[in-house]
């Protein structure tokens, strides 16, 4: 679970700006879009070689 303190003299704004990237750093947003739909094995299975292609491509490119 993300905490954070808000300091003395702390602006709302920074605090929450400092509570995303807890959160993001933590990995749960990134857990709660994966949950929100179920998603077959299949259709995982082939997003993920995909994205596994496109990895490999980038590096290809980049080593050219």
């Amino acid at each position: 679970m993300a905490q954070v303190q808000v300091r003395d003299n702390e602006s709302i704004d920074s605090a929450l700006r400092r509570f995303k990237k807890e959160l993001e750093q933590a990995g749960i947003l990134r857990e709660v879009r994966e949950h929100q739909h179920y998603e077959k094995p299949s259709d995982k299975k082939r997003k993920a070689e995909a994205a596994r292609k496109r990895k490999i491509a980038r590096a290809n490119r980049s080593s050219d």
